[in-house]
C-alpha cells in the first residue's frame, strides 16, 4: 500500500509526541494518569487527522472500547477501536475500510478491530462477555456521534446487571485459576494475576453495570465499601499504574510481566535501597505482593457485596450457631459489631466454626472486616493463651477446610500474627531456581499436596502416598511440620537447623505429645534429606541405605519423611515433579523399609535378591535359563548391583541373542505415565561413547534425567539411560523407533564435531522463565572430586545452573583428559542441576593432572553459565 506522505507525516508527529510524552514522564515531570490520559489524547487526535485524509464511510462511527475507551492508553498497549456503521456497508464502502485498517497497520499503529453495525454489536454482546465488558466502556472518538448514542441507550437498555455480574464472576474464577488463584508467584502479572490490576477494573465494570459510575467514591456512598477500602484501593490502583507504564517503557512493547531479569531495573528506577539481607529487588517485590494481597482480599469482599446487591434476599434468616456466631445465607457472621473486641479468642475460633460447619461457604464481609480491624489483638498474651493454642491445633486436626482456612487466615493477617516467623516469609523471593512460589505461598501448597493425599479421589495420582497417609495416626502432625520446614529461609544459615528450632519451640508451647514433637522436629530438620539421597546417591550401594536407615530409624519417621518429601517436591512448581523423580523416592523408602524388616543389606543378599526377582520376571517372559544365562554370564557383579529386577529383565530380553554382536544394539521404550524414555545401548567399547551419546541427545534437544554406565566382562558397554524433551509431548511412543535408528547410526558412524564448534552455533533459545532467573541470579558452579571408598574410582559432584547441552560438555571434558566415567546420577531441580558421576583413569592419580582437569571443568561450566548466546 502506498501510504500518502501526509499519513506518514501524521505516524511521524504522533511518534514524536509519545516521546516527548515518554521523556518527561522519565523526568518526573508528570504523573501516571497524566501521561496515560495525554497518550489518548494524541491519538485522538492522530485518528481524526488520518480520518481527513482517508475518509469513512458516511456516517459511520469511530468508537474507542477497551482501555483506550476508558480514556487510559498505556505506552505499547493495543489500540482497541470500533467502526460503527447504520447498517451492511455497501462494497464500495467495504473497500474504503479496508483500505482504511490497512493504512493503520502499515503506520505501525497496534490496533484491535472490529467493524459492526448496532444489532450486530447488540446480538454479539449477549453471548460474548469480553465484547459486552468493551461496550461498557464504549466512549465516542469522531464521525456520526447520534449513531454511538444510540448505540450506548440500546446496549444499557439490553444489559441485564445480574447476567453481568455472574458472567464476570465466572470470567474472575477462571482468570484466577489460571495463576494458581495467588498473587504470590515469583514472576506475577501485574495486570492478569490475582490481586493484580484486572481484579480493580472488574470492580469498575460492575459498578458501572450497576449504574454506580466508576468512582470508589461511589462505592463507598453505595454502602459496597467503607473509607479506608476505598482508599487503599485508590492507592494500589496509581501503583499498578505506574508499574505497567515502567514496564511497559522497560520492555519496549506491551508486556506486563514482573520478570526476574527486570524486577532489580525496577528496583533501580524506584530508587529502592537493600533492607537487611533482603536485595532492593526482593524490598519492591515484597511491597507489590502486600498491594496485591490488599486487591485480592478486597476484591473478594466486593464480589460478595455486589452479589448481595444484584441478587438481594429480603428478611434474610439468620440461624444461631452458638453464642458468638451465626450463619446468614450460609455465611458464618458474628452477632456483635464489638466480638473479637470482647472476645479476642474468637479470631481463631471464627475459622474452626467453619471447619465444623461444612455447609458454610464463605464468611460474611462484615466478618472479615472485623477480623482485619482486630488482628493486631493477636499478641504475645494471645499467643500464650491455652485456649488459643488449642483452637490452633483443632483448626490443623479438623477432617475439612484446612487447606482454605489456612489460606484464608493468611490472607486476613492471623496466621503471620499468630505464628510470628511466619509473618517473616510472607511474600519472601526465593532464588533457587526451581520454586516458583514465595515462601508462605510454597508452604500452604505442601499443606495442600499432604492433604490431596488424604481424599480418596486423588489416590490414583499418588497409590504409596495415599497408602500410608491412611495408616499413618495423626498426620495432622505432618501440617505442621510443612508449616515449619521453610520458616527460617532467608534469615541466613540452614534455615532446616533454625526451622527445627521454631517447631520445637511450637511443640513446646502447643504441649504436643514428646513423641509427637521429636516427630515434627526431626522432620523439619531433615525434610530434604530424603530427596537429596534418592538423586545424588547410588541407591544399589548397601551402604548408602544402612546411612539413610540409621537416621529415620523407625518405619513411622520412615513414612513421615517419604510423605512430605513428595508433597514438598510437588510444591516447588508444577515442573520440578516428574514420574522418574518419584520413582527414585519409592525405590529408596523400599529399600528402607525391607532394611528396617530384617531385610539383609550386604552385598551378596542384595545381589541373590535381584537375581531370584529378575529370574521370575524372565522366566514369564518365555525365556529359558539357557537364553538368560548367554547374556547374565557376561556381566559382574556391579552391574547387577546398580539394575534393579525390571531393568534387569528388560535387558536380558533385547539382548541374550545379541552378546557378542559386531552391531550397536539401542533399544527403547516408554517410561511408566509416558513422562519419558528408557533406553539402552550396547556396543563393543569404544573411545568417546558417552560424549557420542550425549552429542546426540544435545542436537535432538533431548535431556538425560539418568545415566548407568557398565562395561562387561568381555569389554562391551552397557550404557542406561532415561531421557525426556518437549518434543515428545504425550505421544512418546512414536519417537521410540526414531531415537532407536539415529543413535546407533550416530554411534556407528562416530559423527562428533569439536564440542566447541557445537556450542559457537547453538540455536537461539527462548527466555523462559528459568531462563530468566538464572540469569539474574546465576549459580557459582562448584565441584568436588573425593576419592570413592568402595573402589580405585572418583567421585565427582558437580552443582550449577542447568544449561542446553551441559552433559555433552562435561562428557567431551572427560574425554579431552582420557578419563572414564562408570557411572552417572542426574538430577535436575527447575534450574538447577546436581550432579554425580563416578570416574576412574590415570588422569586422577596424578595430582598436577587431577588439578588441570578440575579447572578445565570449572571453565566449562563458567561458559555454560554466562554464555554469550543470543535471547529472543
Amino acid at each position: 500500500m502506498n501510504i500518502p506522505s501526509k499519513a506518514l507525516l501524521v505516524k511521524q508527529q504522533l511518534n514524536e509526541q509519545q516521546g516527548h510524552l515518554f521523556d518527561l514522564y522519565r523526568q518526573q515531570k508528570i504523573r501516571p494518569d497524566t501521561l496515560l490520559v495525554s497518550l489518548r489524547k494524541i491519538v485522538d487526535q492522530a485518528f481524526k487527522n488520518l480520518v481527513i485524509l482517508h475518509p469513512l464511510p458516511q456516517n459511520a462511527v469511530l468508537c474507542a472500547v477497551g482501555g483506550y475507551g476508558r480514556g487510559e492508553l498505556y505506552p505499547f498497549s493495543d489500540i482497541d477501536i470500533l467502526i460503527l456503521l447504520r447498517q451492511e456497508p455497501e462494497p464500495k464502502e467495504k473497500i474504503e475500510l479496508e483500505s482504511f485498517i490497512a493504512m493503520l497497520w502499515d503506520l505501525g499503529l497496534e490496533i484491535g478491530h472490529s467493524v459492526r453495525t448496532i444489532e450486530q454489536c447488540l446480538e454479539i454482546s449477549k453471548t460474548d462477555i469480553t465484547i459486552e465488558t468493551s461496550l461498557l466502556e464504549l466512549r465516542f472518538v469522531l464521525g456520526n456521534r447520534k449513531l454511538a448514542l444510540e448505540l450506548d441507550r440500546k446496549f444499557h437498555a439490553q444489559l441485564n446487571p445480574r447476567e453481568f455480574y455472574l458472567a464476570k464472576r465466572l470470567e474472575l474464577q477462571q482468570r484466577h485459576a489460571r495463576f494458581n488463584d495467588t498473587p504470590y508467584s515469583l514472576e506475577p502479572n501485574c495486570k492478569e494475576s490475582p490481586g493484580g490490576h484486572r481484579d480493580l477494573q472488574q470492580i469498575h465494570w460492575l459498578a458501572k453495570a450497576a449504574g454506580m459510575g466508576p468512582s470508589w467514591r461511589n462505592l463507598v456512598t453505595a454502602g459496597l465499601m467503607t473509607d479506608d477500602e476505598s482508599s487503599k484501593l485508590k492507592k494500589a490502583e496509581q501503583e499498578f499504574k505506574r508499574l505497567r507504564i515502567e514496564l511497559h517503557l522497560l520492555a519496549n512493547k506491551r508486556d506486563d510481566r514482573l520478570l526476574f531479569h527486570t524486577q532489580p531495573v525496577l528496583a533501580e528506577i524506584y530508587k529502592i535501597k537493600s533492607q537487611g539481607s533482603k536485595r532492593p529487588s526482593e524490598v519492591l517485590m515484597q511491597r507489590y505482593y502486600n498491594s496485591a494481597r490488599i486487591v485480592y482480599q478486597l476484591t473478594q469482599f466486593m464480589m460478595q457485596n455486589f452479589q448481595d446487591y444484584f441478587f438481594p434476599v429480603t428478611n434474610a434468616m439468620r440461624v444461631d450457631i452458638d453464642e458468638d456466631f451465626c450463619s446468614i445465607q450460609q455465611r458464618l457472621d458474628i452477632k456483635a459489631d464489638d466480638a473479637f473486641e470482647r472476645k479476642p479468642q474468637l479470631l481463631l475460633k471464627s475459622f474452626l466454626v467453619m471447619q465444623q460447619h461444612p455447609e458454610l461457604t464463605d464468611m460474611t464481609v462484615r466478618t472479615q472486616r472485623a477480623i482485619w480491624s482486630s488482628r493486631f489483638r493477636i499478641d504475645a498474651q494471645f499467643r500464650r493463651n491455652p485456649v488459643n493454642r488449642r483452637f490452633f491445633l483443632q483448626i490443623l486436626q479438623s477432617p475439612t477446610g484446612i487447606v482454605h482456612n489456612l489460606r484464608r487466615m493468611t490472607m486476613l493477617n492471623v496466621l503471620p500474627m499468630y505464628i510470628p516467623a511466619f509473618k517473616n516469609v510472607v511474600g519472601q523471593m526465593q532464588h533457587d531456581l526451581f520454586h516458583v512460589y514465595t515462601v508462605d505461598q510454597h508452604t500452604l501448597m505442601v499443606i495442600r499436596n499432604l492433604r490431596r493425599f488424604t481424599m480418596p479421589e486423588h489416590a490414583r495420582e499418588y497409590p504409596l502416598a495415599s497408602h500410608l497417609i491412611a495408616y499413618f495416626e495423626k498426620h495432622w502432625l505432618l501440617y505442621v511440620a510443612a508449616l515449619f520446614h521453610d520458616i527460617a529461609k532467608g534469615r541466613g544459615g540452614d534455615h532446616s537447623e533454625l526451622g527445627a528450632v521454631e517447631v520445637r519451640k511450637f511443640a513446646k508451647d502447643h504441649k504436643l505429645e514428646p513423641e509427637d514433637a521429636r516427630l515434627v522436629e526431626f522432620l523439619v530438620e531433615n525434610h530434604l534429606v530424603m530427596s537429596r539421597v534418592a538423586q545424588k546417591q547410588d541407591l544399589s550401594d548397601p551402604q548408602v541405605i544402612r546411612d539413610f536407615v540409621d537416621l529415620v530409624k523407625t518405619e513411622r519417621y520412615l513414612s513421615a519423611l517419604y510423605l512430605l518429601t513428595v508433597a514438598d517436591i510437588r510444591g516447588t512448581s508444577p515442573k520440578v515433579w516428574s514420574a522418574w523423580k518419584g520413582k527414585l523416592l519409592e525405590d529408596l523408602y523400599n529399600h528402607a523399609l525391607a532394611a528396617l524388616g530384617g531385610a539383609q543389606l550386604d552385598r551378596s543378599s542384595i545381589l541373590a535378591q535381584r537375581k531370584n526377582e529378575a529370574m521370575a520376571l524372565i522366566s514369564l517372559a518365555g525365556l529359558d535359563d539357557e537364553d538368560r544365562d548367554a547374556f547374565w554370564l557376561k556381566m559382574d557383579v556391579a552391574y547387577f548391583l546398580r539394575h534393579e529386577p525390571l531393568e534387569i529383565a528388560w535387558h536380558t530380553r533385547q539382548l541374550y541373542k545379541s552378546v557378542s554382536t559386531e552391531q550397536t544394539v539401542v533399544k527403547a521404550r516408554p517410561t511408566d505415565k509416558n513422562e519419558g524414555i528408557q533406553l539402552l545401548v550396547y556396543t563393543k567399547d569404544k573411545e568417546n561413547l558417552f560424549e557420542l551419546i550425549c552429542s546426540y541427545f544435545y542436537e535432538n534437544q533431548i535431556n538425560i534425567l539418568d545415566a548407568r554406565i557398565h562395561t562387561s566382562n568381555e569389554g562391551y558397554a552397557l550404557d542406561s539411560f532415561i531421557i525426556e524433551s518437549l518434543a515428545f509431548g504425550e505421544d512418546t511412543r512414536s519417537y521410540v523407533p526414531i531415537i532407536e535408528h539415529g543413535l546407533a547410526d550416530k554411534i556407528t558412524k562416530k559423527q562428533l564435531e569439536d564440542f566447541q564448534c557445537v556450542l559457537k552455533r547453538r540455536t537461539r533459545f527462548s527466555m523462559t522463565a528459568g531462563v530468566r532467573r538464572s540469569r539474574t541470579f546465576p549459580i557459582v558452579p562448584s565441584i568436588e572430586l573425593q576419592p570413592d571408598e568402595h573402589s580405585k574410582s572418583w567421585r565427582l559432584s558437580i552443582t550449577a545452573t542447568d544449561t542446553p547441552g551441559i552433559l555433552y560438555s562435561l562428557a567431551s571434558t572427560f574425554s579431552r583428559h582420557n578419563i572414564n566415567l562408570q557411572m552417572a546420577k542426574v538430577m535436575t531441580l527447575g534450574e538447577r542441576v546436581e550432579d554425580v558421576f563416578i570416574l576412574d583413569g590415570v588422569t586422577l592419580e596424578n595430582p598436577r593432572t587431577q588439578l588441570l582437569f578440575e579447572r578445565d571443568l570449572l571453565e566449562t561450566l563458567k561458559t555454560l553459565t554466562y554464555p554469550d548466546a543470543r535471547i529472543k
